[in-house]
């Protein structure tokens, strides 16, 4: 060890960052926030291009759409390994180095789904997920070495609202360019916009990595210590638990969505990528309230057992949709179950950069994040496996409400040991 760098097979990173790079980000947070969003953003709609022509490419492929579950568990596989990794990786070579190199994969990752090839496409949906995984831990690592407590969750839902706003953009554009492009086509084209946002990206990599130590190890061993470091405190592997089952409900519901519609409600590709849009919307809008309304309000326990109620009630309520439901009012229900669905993630990520033990956040969120993966990876086959046993898809959004209302029994159970606005350690 050597003057205040930590340094051993547990995790490593530089405690005594640049004062400079210290005042640069103190003056610039919004920079840094605008940064690392758009990089979410971006790595979402990657792994969205795919499901949102599901319809068309599993006709292209002579499979049965119900499979896109098994491409998005894929997918999740990767990401479980890569955000494992991701800790001592920010570590050792910096965050926006790490998201930069996500951004490639998952450009590498789309232009192998453009070929009309089962297993290749499957090899494009790991390495998809390769570079999905890294992204989140990388950026908490950023926020949370310079986000005010008072602010952590509202600074992490803006955050988070790329993962939604990544989704509106597959839903908006894709299938457009679908029309246009045809289904390879438009998988170059995203590929094409990651390649970009990496680029873009570079000129801000040297002040905001400043802080990375390139003595840092990388080795096998690192990738258990994110889960030992979670399971070792109980308010994380709380937290890591109802992340679990809000992921699958997440996955689940912007998976299949699309299809849903189209092939239960007879909704065509455009208009329902538009209603996959305005539940990704309300997404992006509730992880802004949801976040501002745990630090002011309610707690992070409390928000994450009120979001796990209106999952429940809305998973019920999509369930019984039909062919004569008014527009409106389907899109206002898709609205409700976005906001709630798509909008706990800010709240989730900020309680567990706040748990976190100091100087760990982006391990911390590493090793729950792969709790949170394993629900995406579980969630979608099952949630297709139940339809396609019931020969519908109703019968899936029926079986989310079961784990949902679960989750928000106990979250309500729980003593308020997650719940402690101001607090924080990382």
């Amino acid at each position: 060890m050597a003057g205040n760098e930590v340094v051993g097979p547990r995790y490593c990173l530089r405690q005594d960052s640049c004062p400079f790079f210290e005042r640069l980000i103190l003056k610039n947070n919004w920079l840094m926030l605008a940064v690392t969003l758009a990089i979410q953003a971006m790595v979402s709609m990657a792994l969205l291009t795919l499901p949102v022509m599901a319809p068309v490419v599993a006709g292209a492929l002579g499979v049965s759409s119900v499979y896109v579950g098994v491409y998005v568990a894929i997918v999740y596989v990767g990401a479980i390994l890569a955000s494992l990794a991701a800790g001592t990786a920010v570590a050792r070579y910096g965050a926006i180095r790490v998201s930069q190199a996500g951004l490639l994969i998952c450009a590498l990752g789309l232009a192998l789904c453009a070929v009309n090839s089962v297993p290749v496409i499957a090899l494009g949906a790991l390495l998809i997920g390769i570079g999905y995984g890294p992204v989140t831990p990388a950026s908490s690592h950023l926020l949370a070495r310079t986000t005010p407590a008072s602010s952590l969750s509202l600074m992490f839902s803006l955050k988070q609202t790329g993962v939604p706003l990544g989704g509106v953009l597959a839903g908006l554009i894709v299938p457009s360019l679908l029309l246009v492009t045809g289904w390879q086509g438009a998988l170059l084209l995203v590929s094409l916009l990651c390649l970009v946002c990496a680029v873009i990206a570079q000129p801000m990599r040297q002040d905001m990595d400043s802080d990375r130590n390139p003595k840092c190890p990388l080795s096998l061993g690192n990738l258990a210590q994110p889960l030992r470091l979670v399971l070792s405190h109980r308010a994380l592997a709380m937290l890591a638990a109802c992340s679990f089952v809000f992921s699958a409900t997440q996955l689940s519901l912007v998976t299949y969505l699309v299809t849903f519609l189209h092939d239960s409600l007879g909704q065509g590709l455009v208009a329902a990528g538009m209603a996959l849009s305005v539940s990704q919307l309300a997404g992006v809008g509730g992880r802004v309230f949801w976040g501002y309304v745990s630090d002011r309000c309610l707690g992070a326990r409390r928000m994450l057992a009120v979001l796990a109620a209106l999952m429940t009630l809305s998973s019920v309520v999509t369930a019984l949709l039909g062919t004569g439901t008014p527009t409106v009012l389907l899109l206002g229900i898709l609205a409700v179950f976005g906001a709630s669905a798509i909008g706990w993630n800010g709240v989730y990520l900020a309680e567990v950069a706040r748990q976190a033990p100091k100087g760990q956040a982006s391990l911390a969120t590493g090793g729950t994040l792969a709790v949170t993966f394993l629900g995406v990876v579980l969630g979608p086959p099952l949630f297709g496996a139940l339809s396609a046993l019931f020969g519908s898809y109703r019968a899936g959004y029926v079986a989310l409400a079961v784990p949902t209302l679960i989750c928000c029994v106990l979250l309500m159970r729980q003593k308020n040991s997650l719940s402690v606005p101001g607090r924080f350690k990382s």
